[in-house]
C-alpha cells in the first residue's frame, strides 16, 4: 500500500493538515488500512524533503497546511499510469504459515487450513453484507460521494481476494493428500486444480466495519 502517494492524491484537491489527511484517508479506504497521525507526518515530511509537498500556511486552528507541488502532481501522475510490480510480492503471513508447518512436528497442517478457510469464509461473508449495503446506497442515488465509491471498490477486491485464497486453501489440502499417497496411487491420482495459478490470493485481515454506519 502506498500511502505516500495516497496523501499526495488527497492533497490534490487541495492543501490539507496531518490528521484530515488521516480522517480522508480512512474514509476514502472503509478504514481498511488505517493510520495513526504520526505515520501521516512521518510521510509529509518525507514528501516535503522530495520536495513533492510544501508547507502552505495555517488554518484559522493553527494546523499547518500542506499543498502539492508540481513535482508532486507528476509523480502523482506517474503512479496512476504505472502498473502495480508484482516482481517481489509483499511477505504473507497465510503462506509462511503453511510452509513452516510442512513437516513441523506435532503440527496437523490440515487443521491450520480447515481453521483458516472458516475464517477467510466468514470474512468473505462479512465483506459481502458491506458490499450490499454500499452497492444498494450508490446504486438508489442516496450517496454519490467518491468516498463512497471507492469503499465499493475496496470491498469488491477484498472480496477476490477472499475467494481466491478459499480456493488456494482448497488446493493446498487436495495437494497434502495426494501427496500422502503412495506412489503407485499418487501416479493414478488427479492433480489438483490450479486455482492459485490462475487468480492470485494475497491474504487479507477484516477491516474496521465502521464503515456501516454510514450506510
Amino acid at each position: 500500500m502506498s500511502i505516500r502517494h495516497g496523501l499526495l492524491a488527497l492533497l490534490e484537491r487541495g492543501p490539507r493538515y496531518g490528521s484530515q489527511l488521516r480522517t480522508e484517508f480512512e474514509s476514502r479506504t472503509g478504514s481498511t488500512w488505517p493510520l495513526n497521525v504520526g505515520q501521516v507526518y512521518t510521510t509529509l515530511a518525507r514528501l516535503e524533503r522530495d520536495g513533492l509537498v510544501a508547507p502552505d500556511g495555517e488554518d484559522t486552528a493553527g494546523h499547518t497546511l500542506y499543498a502539492i507541488t508540481d513535482t508532486g502532481r507528476a509523480e502523482l501522475r506517474e503512479w496512476y499510469e504505472r502498473p502495480v510490480d508484482r516482481a517481489n510480492p509483499p511477505r504473507d503471513e497465510l503462506s509462511i504459515k503453511l510452509a513452516m508447518a510442512v513437516g513441523a512436528p506435532g503440527v496437523d497442517i490440515r487443521a491450520v487450513i480447515q481453521s483458516q478457510r472458516h475464517a477467510t469464509i466468514r470474512a468473505m461473508q462479512d465483506y459481502t453484507r458491506l458490499k450490499a449495503t454500499a452497492l444498494a446506497a450508490v446504486e438508489s442515488g442516496r450517496s454519490g460521494e467518491r468516498d463512497d465509491v471507492a469503499w465499493l471498490l475496496v470491498l469488491e477486491q477484498l472480496i477476490f481476494q477472499t475467494e481466491a485464497e478459499a480456493r488456494w486453501l482448497d488446493h493446498c489440502e487436495a495437494r497434502l493428500v495426494r501427496l500422502s499417497l503412495p506412489a503407485d496411487r499418487r501416479a493414478a491420482a488427479p492433480e489438483p486444480p490450479q486455482a492459485a495459478a490462475e487468480t492470485p490470493a494475497p491474504t487479507t485481515t477484516r477491516p474496521r466495519t465502521a464503515r456501516t454506519r454510514r450506510a
